[in-house]
């Protein structure tokens, strides 16, 4: 069966709702209007980021008594734990987490060469590798651990959304650490949801193709987002507004243990579940023979649950 795209509209969005939500990255772009979203629907909202919300921010969500910031080098375990704990501290305990914090490729790791002070080959940059995977295994560290953490008045189970992207199925030319890190957040994903489930936490992907952010390269010089995305539309390129993303992100919550293992795909606004139609065309892709030789070993104890 062919994978069939849809729209979130956010009018139909219900919840959650009296819950406790952290985002990482969530002073602009795509984090800010999730936050925005989640607070309109009457959530708590804790805001991790390097940098203040942007003065994008409505005074009505950054003056709120359900707003928390807390600044934050996500690459840093204890501030990342800090920031947890000052979310617990406030609001009593975190009921949902998006992992959202992320940064595009940065400069050519793989064909420009730059020397050391010896003359030799230099070390590569990994700030990539470090945010968009090291640190988002991080932050699924600590959610899970906060989310299993609610006392007896709370109940348990929760929701994890991640920041996978378009590269993390299909690849980005040109972004290949990027590619690499977005490939990992799906791969941590399908890796996660059997043992997530079983404590009552969905976790899931939104995958974004081009969306308006602050982290789009290849603009002119002076060209505004506005601008360039309608230059690329232009030429049909699909674009999505960081609203649609956050629409997605939170209908992906509002599904509770229905959203586990999903992985929504965004492109021009429109929203498609990759990973219902991976899982139902693998006799396509695998091959009748790999397929019967996967489900049979499927089961064994190699890797034994521990929870």
């Amino acid at each position: 069966m062919a994978t069939e795209a849809f729209s979130v509209e956010r009018a139909k969005i219900a919840g959650p709702k009296d819950s406790t939500i952290l985002v990482t990255g969530g002073s602009s772009g795509i984090g800010l209007q999730t936050v925005i979203l989640l607070h309109e629907l009457g959530n708590n909202v804790i805001v991790v980021d390097r940098a203040r919300p942007s003065p994008a921010a409505p005074q009505s969500l950054t003056s709120s008594s359900r707003f928390l910031f807390h600044q934050c080098d996500i690459t840093s375990w204890k501030q990342q734990r800090a920031a947890f704990e000052a979310g617990v501290k406030k609001f009593g305990s975190i009921d949902c987490v998006f992992v959202n914090a992320g940064i595009a490729e940065f400069k050519d790791q793989f064909f420009k060469d730059e020397l050391d002070a010896n003359g030799l080959l230099k070390e590569p940059d990994r700030r990539t590798v470090d945010i968009d995977m090291h640190a988002a295994n991080d932050t699924a560290k600590l959610a899970i651990h906060y989310i299993g953490k609610k006392g007896p008045e709370k109940e348990k189970g929760g929701s994890i959304v991640m920041t996978a992207s378009l590269a993390g199925y299909l690849a980005s030319a040109g972004a290949p650490l990027y590619s690499a890190a977005k490939h990992g957040i799906v791969g941590l994903m399908r890796a996660l949801k059997n043992d997530t489930a079983k404590l009552g936490i969905a976790v899931s992907v939104v995958a974004p193709g081009i969306t308006l952010t602050d982290i789009i390269s290849g603009r002119q010089p002076g060209e505004s987002l506005t601008d360039w995305a309608k230059r690329m539309r232009g030429v049909g390129v699909p674009i999505n507004d960081p609203k649609e993303i956050a629409e997605a992100v939170v209908y992906l919550m509002s599904l509770g243990m229905g959203g586990n293992g999903k992985g929504l795909l965004v492109q021009a606004g429109r929203v498609a579940d990759i990973e219902a139609g991976i899982a139902t065309s693998r006799k396509t892709w695998m091959g009748e023979e790999m397929l019967r030789l996967f489900r049979g070993g499927r089961e064994a104890p190699l890797f034994p649950n521990k929870l």
